[in-house]
Order: C-alpha cells, then sequence, then structure tokens
C-alpha cells in the first residue's frame, strides 16, 4: 500500500512539472510593457501538442506495464549506451564520405544520421533483451537480481485458499512473509462459486471467504497481485509468476507441488505441513461426516471434513447423502492429504415397543425357555418305542415318519 501511494505521488509531481515547464514554455513576457503583460510564444500549439503527447505516452507505458524488472530497464539503458556509441562512430564515417563526395545537403545528411541512430538502437536494445541472460561477465544486473533482501514473497494457489488452514496458521503468527494473491487465483475461485455443481460451488465460496478472511486480519500482509499473464492454466501462471518474483508457492495439490519443483520453484505443501504437525488420529474415536458419494471399493462411500480431508466409510454405500457417525478405524497421511477410514457406528437396540421402562430381567435360576429339552432314557428291547419330544403341532404320524427318515 505505501509503495502503491508513494507512486501516486510520483505521477502527480510528473504531470504538475511537466505542465510547469510547458506553461514557461509557451508563455512569454512582452518585452518593452510596463505592466509585463504576458503573451503566447510563435509556434505554442506545436510545443503544447509534443508536450501533451508526451505525458500522455509517459503515463500509458508506465500504468499497463506494472511487472518492470530492475533486469529488464537495465538492458534497455545498456542497449541505448550501446547504440549511441555506435552511432557517433558511424556518424565520423558519414562525414568522411560526405566530404569525400562534396555533398551539400545538410539536411539530408542529418536525417541519415537520425535514421542509422534509430536503427542501431533498435538492434542494440532487442539484442540485450534477447541475449541478457548470456552476459554475465559484461552485465552486472544479472547478478544483482538474483540477491534477495528480506524474507520472500508466498504466491498462494486457489488450493490452500479452499483448504481454509490457512487462516488458522496466519492467526499464530507463523506467516511472516508477504502473501500474495493473483488476481487469476481469484478469478478461479469465482468461477467454481458460479458452478451448479454444490461440492465445487462450495469449494469457490469457501475459497473467497478465505481471501476475505485473510485481510481482514492485522497480523499478515496480505495483496492482490494485478499484472496480466497470457491465457494459460493457473498452474503454469503460478510457475512462472514465481520464478519472475523469485517467491513460493503455497498450494494442497500435489500435480502442481511437482510441476514446481521441477521448474526449480520452492513450495509451501500445506498437507505436509499437517503431517508434521496434526497428531495421528486415534482409533476407535468417533467423528461426524456427510457421506458425498461411492468409493472405489464395492460398498465404500466417500465423505469430507471441513479442512478437505477425505473420510472412507466401509459398508456406507446406503448412507450416501445421509449425515452419519463413523467409528475410526485407521488413518494414512500422504502428500496428498490425509485419508481416515471408518465404520458406521451401531446404535445399542431400544426396547421393544410396549414394553414397561423399568421391567427387571427374570431371575437367574428359572429354567430356560430356548434351552433343549433332554431325551428321555432309552426303552428296554423290545419295549415301547423312545418318545420323541414333542413341538408345537407334533402328531404321531409326523414322529413315526421322523423316527423312519431322521433328516426329516
Amino acid at each position: 500500500r505505501q509503495r502503491a501511494l508513494l507512486l501516486r505521488v510520483v505521477r502527480i509531481a510528473f504531470l504538475v512539472l511537466l505542465i510547469t515547464v510547458t506553461l514557461l514554455t509557451i508563455l512569454e513576457v512582452t518585452p518593452g510593457s510596463e505592466s509585463g503583460s504576458i503573451a503566447l510564444a510563435i509556434g505554442w500549439p506545436v510545443t503544447l501538442g509534443m508536450a501533451v503527447v508526451l505525458g500522455v505516452t509517459v503515463i500509458l507505458v508506465d500504468v499497463f506495464t506494472p511487472s518492470k524488472k530492475i533486469a529488464t530497464l537495465s538492458s534497455v539503458f545498456l542497449g541505448l549506451i550501446i547504440a549511441m556509441v555506435a552511432t557517433i562512430g558511424i556518424g565520423f564515417v558519414v562525414d568522411l564520405l560526405v566530404n569525400a563526395y562534396d555533398v551539400q545537403s545538410a539536411g539530408l545528411v542529418a536525417t541519415v544520421k537520425v535514421i542509422i541512430g534509430i536503427c542501431v538502437a533498435y538492434l542494440a536494445i532487442t539484442t540485450v533483451l534477447q541475449t541478457q541472460d548470456d552476459f554475465r561477465l559484461v552485465i552486472p544486473y544479472v547478478e544483482f537480481a538474483k540477491q534477495l533482501r528480506g524474507t520472500r514473497s508466498v504466491l498462494v494457489d486457489s488450493a490452500a485458499l479452499i483448504d481454509a488452514r490457512i487462516v488458522e496458521v496466519a492467526e499464530t503468527g507463523f506467516i511472516q512473509s508477504p502473501l500474495i494473491i493473483p488476481r487469476y487465483v481469484i478469478g478461479e475461485l469465482q468461477t467454481l462459486a458460479d458452478l451448479q455443481d454444490k461440492m465445487k460451488r462450495a469449494r469457490g465460496r469457501r475459497g473467497l471467504e478465505t481471501v476475505a478472511r485473510l485481510q481482514r486480519m492485522g497480523t499478515v500482509d496480505i495483496a492482490i497481485d494485478e499484472r496480466p499473464y497470457p491465457t494459460k492454466s493457473v498452474d503454469q501462471m503460478l510457475v512462472e509468476q514465481a520464478r519472475e518474483m523469485d517467491a513460493i508457492i503455497m498450494t494442497s495439490d500435489i500435480a502442481l507441488s511437482r510441476v514446481a519443483a521441477i521448474h526449480g520453484v520452492g513450495v509451501l505443501n500445506m498437507n505436509e505441513l499437517a503431517n508434521a504437525l496434526k497428531p495421528s488420529v486415534i482409533p476407535g474415536e468417533t467423528l461426524t461426516v456427510h457421506l458425498m458419494r461411492e468409493g472405489e471399493q464395492p460398498g465404500q462411500a466417500v465423505g469430507y471434513l471441513e479442512d478437505g480431508t477425505m473420510v472412507i466409510a466401509e459398508d456406507g454405500v446406503d448412507q450416501i447423502g445421509h449425515t452419519v457417525v463413523l467409528v475410526i478405524t485407521s488413518a494414512m497421511q500422504t502428500s496428498a492429504g490425509r485419508l481416515i477410514f471408518g465404520k458406521l457406528a451401531r446404535l445399542d437396540a431400544a426396547p421393544a415397543p410396549g414394553a414397561p421402562a423399568d421391567a427387571t430381567p427374570e431371575p437367574l435360576d428359572q429354567p430356560d425357555r430356548t434351552a433343549r429339552a433332554t431325551p428321555q432314557e432309552a426303552p428296554e428291547p423290545g419295549g415301547a418305542e423312545a418318545r420323541v419330544p414333542s413341538r408345537p403341532g407334533d402328531t404321531p404320524q409326523k414322529r413315526r415318519r421322523s423316527k423312519r427318515n431322521p433328516r426329516r
């Protein structure tokens, strides 16, 4: 904010200085007059027009190039110096040719020198800009750009904003680096918040709410970066901007972490931080989660906690769309996030309808009604048939058939 205010002051001072010099040029005091009357100078429209064009051009170049780099400016100045030296040398050659061939047109000679100077300046600037990395010993600004002063800035990805744990970390004061949220990241969150899918819409809104909460906090320095970038994927733009700013990317996306590592960009992974600080989940604890979809294995259902942790419910496919209580069986932490496995909590059986609330259990000395009857003693040889324990609806015919066919 202080830098933006200082830029406004510098721009206003530039306009005031330009207007003052222009007015002093086109206004002149009439000589010989006692009151010192002021009149317009000869050719003042040309002077005024040149001043307006020059001022507007400088302001537009300043406004539409917000991502200026000291390396680029140094390249331009170095190219101009080389062009001036080359133009002066070529000018001497042109003067020798003019004297040798006795050319009398001074205007033509001056025009040729100006055109040569413009062409040499163009070639020098473009050559230095395209080959600045190959002149480490000649161009010292390449090494100056790599020197860091203070802490490195942190570019925040949409995945870290949707995660929302960044707010809790910022509240503790552990984040001392300035946080930079690019405008295209906020645009990605707005796109998610406008989708028809409920899950994606909720993720987008949670990310925008995280941005608002960070802006209201006083423990972290946060800024919205407005610089435009070519139309690419958000991950590519983040990596390119981090390389230009020599910044670090904060994210919880494992794919972006790998891409940034390939390009040599530092990454702060929220899941790795959680893996280092958060204690393991104790099996046997319960948690409440809303099951949203089927899992990869048959019978599994998947839900998510508020911080984005995936919860897998065994045999919970019938409860998709409902909020259930799970008993944690195990947990696993990976660089892509934490996985929690659990089973549906079983509630105790309710008493039978119509039974009194203060019913007492039967005494233990009463006979067990479900116990099987003990068979009677076997009959003597030639005696009566052994009695088969009777069952409800049993008849002598059934008992005789049962005796003939024990399977039945």
